[in-house]
């Protein structure tokens, strides 16, 4: 073979077996991987949600893979399709550190959908999410931030690649096959940040990603070519999508560093927001001042985030989880941002409704990180109460705990499947690797009920 950034990641991946992975990224595949399950399972109630299983269902095909919750059987690519828009449909999903994308719901909606297709153990499982996960970080570092820059939503563009590689690893692609399956998943890369705002739009991202990828490994498999310079070639992924690409980061410490780090959401909303949330919620703590004494509120962000989420009236519960006045404004009345803060209902609240008018967003370049943010509430008696974030809760420098995490499995997903089924979920996710059919995780989240068991 020869020397091409995706013949030498074709390389990497085709050798990257369970006992070459790192525990603590084996560790954090695990939790990726439950949080998944539980977030997708309450996704599957929403509209999006359900919208995208009746298509799943309703196109029917060979019954490859499950429809989480429900149960219903489709053809791999549907249930990749279904899975990954249910698993963004509650912006309660992962994210990586910067914020530019999240990890599950194309890589392990693609890993579980193939996983299923050919009754994979759950150690080759989670061996293909862990090289699903590195290979989206990985071209993320490399065109980011100018592809987002350009429109593009890195989760679906840079998912595509991502999920061709879990599938590939699982459908047993020798590195031949995984080169061909990345550029099938290039000619397949999509997806634009024109998707704030009332509609579903957000949410259909990461579907066609899953989806594109697990086509790819397919035809890969069955002898379909793709090209070696999807990603260098003069007219490959870098150079079409980004304008400040850095190619060589793609193989940069390759097979000894395994650059993955993954943080988790406490909060229903994007999570450039939840530095703001944060602070709204320690003034709370600290100050308790009266709503009607506030007069402004004044967030600085980084330069990175300072034009994104500035909605200040939201129209529906999507553009609510999408706006930083919004969030900030419920915060401090309602001292949470979860998912029962999130609703249609909630946008008629005059409280919140002028809080949210009294949000000022000025950019700061002297912040430290991208998602930064200091936060000033001005009061009517003269007070300027304040507070700063650089890392929120659920990231790395200041994570939420086991308990917290199984915590919010247990919200999202008990009045659905009930919790003793959420418990045994729980647990057999956390022994995963032990596991000789994914069939016995994916039973767990089904509704017994709904299918009278």
């Amino acid at each position: 073979m020869g020397t091409t950034i995706g013949e030498r990641l074709a390389r990497h991946f085709a050798g990257l077996d369970y006992e070459r992975i790192p525990p603590k990224n084996v560790a954090d595949a695990k939790q990726l991987v439950l949080d998944y399950l539980g977030v997708a399972i309450a996704g599957s109630q929403t509209e999006s949600g359900r919208i995208a299983r009746e298509f799943a269902v309703t196109t029917g095909g060979v019954p490859e893979a499950t429809l989480i919750p429900s149960g219903q059987r489709v053809p791999a690519l549907h249930a990749a399709f279904a899975n990954a828009i249910a698993a963004h449909s509650i912006e309660l999903d992962d994210v990586d550190v910067l914020a530019l994308f999240h990890f599950s719901p194309p890589v392990v909606s693609a890993a579980l959908a193939t996983a299923e297709r050919v009754k994979a153990s759950g150690r080759d499982f989670i061996a293909a999410v862990v090289a699903g996960c590195e290979m989206m970080a990985r071209l993320s570092e490399a065109v980011n931030p100018a592809l987002r820059d350009r429109g593009f939503h890195t989760t679906p563009s840079c998912g595509v690649f991502g999920a061709a590689v879990a599938a590939g690893r699982l459908l047993r692609l020798d590195a031949a096959g995984i080169v061909s399956a990345l550029g099938l998943a290039g000619a397949q890369a999509s997806g634009l940040m024109e998707m704030y705002g009332p509609s579903m739009q957000k949410r259909f991202n990461p579907g066609p990603a899953a989806r594109n990828g697990v086509t790819a490994a397919i035809m890969a498999e069955i002898g379909f070519t793709g090209a070696a310079t999807i990603f260098d070639g003069e007219r490959g992924f870098c150079r079409a999508f980004s304008d400040g690409a850095n190619p060589e980061r793609l193989t940069r410490g390759l097979g000894t560093e395994f650059p993955i780090f993954i943080e988790f959401k406490p909060y229903a909303c994007a999570r450039p927001i939840h530095n703001a949330i944060d602070c709204a919620l320690s003034i709370r703590r600290q100050h308790n001042p009266p709503l009607e004494g506030i007069r402004g509120i004044v967030v600085q962000r980084h330069p990175a985030w300072a034009q994104y989420h500035s909605i200040p009236r939201p129209a529906t519960y999507h553009e609510a989880q999408v706006s930083l006045p919004y969030s900030v404004a419920v915060a401090l009345k309602e001292g949470a941002a979860l998912l029962p803060q999130y609703t249609d209902g909630k946008l008629a609240d005059r409280t919140i409704g002028r809080l949210a008018g009294l949000v000022r967003i000025v950019p700061d370049p002297s912040l430290p990180r991208g998602v930064s943010c200091r936060m000033s509430v001005e009061m009517v008696d003269g007070r300027v109460l304040t507070a700063q974030v650089d890392h929120p809760k659920g990231s790395i420098e200041n994570p939420m705990t086991p308990d917290e995490m199984r915590g919010k499995v247990h919200q999202l997903a008990d009045s659905v499947i009930g919790a003793p089924q959420v418990a045994r979920l729980i647990e057999t996710a956390g022994r995963i690797e032990d596991v000789k059919d994914i069939g016995e995780l994916v039973n767990v989240t089904i509704q017994r009920a709904r299918l009278g068991l």
